[in-house]
């Protein structure tokens, strides 16, 4: 198959428009069979439901051009699980994980041109979400909903090489106990936008946010979970109000099962995060990046950067991804 006719290796992080996307709408209690469409453009009611009280959650994931040639997606069984639950707690209509990988898979398909060449250093970012479309002026749960998917290609995260990231513990919250920080809501990535132009305005690349109960926990960034390295063990906070992120639970698995690492899920306080050697932003835009130093209200703690642990994390689960380390059964969907 011929690819469009791009400058792959000069692509970056950001939204290009591609040729079709697919779209489902919710009404009188069902989901219709959806469809693949060539508009771009969402028209709703200016009372709709998600503009008034942010009724929306999302997933994301990506599409590779593997070593062979082949057109790969990686976990969407996980995401259309998760996505599932986010609705389920926002008071939205689950759409059918079944039809959710699928609407996956075809939307990638149908845009096969636009999936990055293997080796090119670019991707295909895909983004499933949903919303509520009808006008609803009472706080209360929309009625009809719209599931939509786009995919558009990306450079990598990191242009010009990974460089380690400054983050710094942040004073304000993430997620309440008991709250929504457990789903991809998109109201819990509004929250986090005054706190993370401050941590750029202050020369810092993230913020990294602790428990609100007791603030003597570590959770997990704006965009990802954290990780840490001791010894010969990975680390990885634990908490209800985290998200569980896919590629934190693939990077668990491939630590244990391809590295022959221990591997610990639990809470991870504060006054311990100098007792690690290296640390790492993990999530589905670059997988890994490490994280060079720590700033706790003026006390810096220096890690290893892209260490020797976090870089065998990263080759190993990328080395899956493109088709040139074999897959645990079930990780990878053939699109193509």
């Amino acid at each position: 198959m011929e690819k469009k006719n791009i400058d792959w290796s000069s692509l970056g992080f950001g939204y290009v428009k591609t040729d079709l996307r697919y779209v489902s709408n919710y009404k009188d209690g069902a989901w219709d069979d959806g469809c693949l469409t060539e508009d771009a453009t969402v028209t709703i009611s200016e009372c709709a439901c998600v503009l008034q009280y942010a009724q929306t959650c999302f997933e994301g994931l990506k599409a590779y051009t593997t070593e062979d040639g082949h057109i790969v997606c990686f976990r969407p069984d996980l995401n259309a699980q998760r996505m599932a639950n986010s609705a389920r707690r926002l008071k939205m209509p689950a759409f059918p994980e079944d039809r959710f990988v699928q609407a996956v898979v075809e939307t990638v398909r149908a845009n096969a041109q636009w999936v990055p060449p293997f080796g090119s250093g670019a991707t295909m970012y895909v983004r499933p979400y949903m919303f509520g479309s009808d006008a609803i002026i009472g706080v209360k749960p929309a009625t009809e909903y719209q599931f939509r998917v786009f995919v558009t290609p990306v450079g990598p995260y990191f242009k010009g090489g990974v460089k380690p990231l400054t983050v710094r513990i942040s004073d304000l919250d993430r997620a309440a106990p008991k709250g929504t920080g457990h789903v991809k809501a998109g109201l819990n990535y509004a929250m986090s936008l005054y706190n993370i132009v401050d941590a750029h305005e202050q020369g810092y690349d993230e913020n990294v946010y602790v428990d609100s109960a007791t603030r003597t926990h570590i959770e997990e960034t704006g965009g990802a979970n954290i990780i840490f390295v001791s010894g010969n063990t990975l680390v990885t906070p634990k908490s209800d109000t985290i998200l569980p992120s896919i590629t934190r639970r693939s990077l668990l698995q491939v630590a244990k099962d391809y590295l022959g690492m221990e591997v610990e899920e639990r809470p991870v306080a504060l006054s311990e995060i100098g007792e690690f050697t290296e640390c790492g932003l993990c999530g589905t835009a670059a997988v890994i990046s490490p994280v060079g130093t720590i700033v706790d209200h003026g006390k810096e703690i220096h890690y290893a950067g892209m260490g020797p642990t976090i870089q065998k994390l990263y080759d190993t689960l990328t080395g899956i991804q493109m088709g040139r380390l074999p897959a645990p059964e079930g990780w990878i969907t053939v699109i193509a």
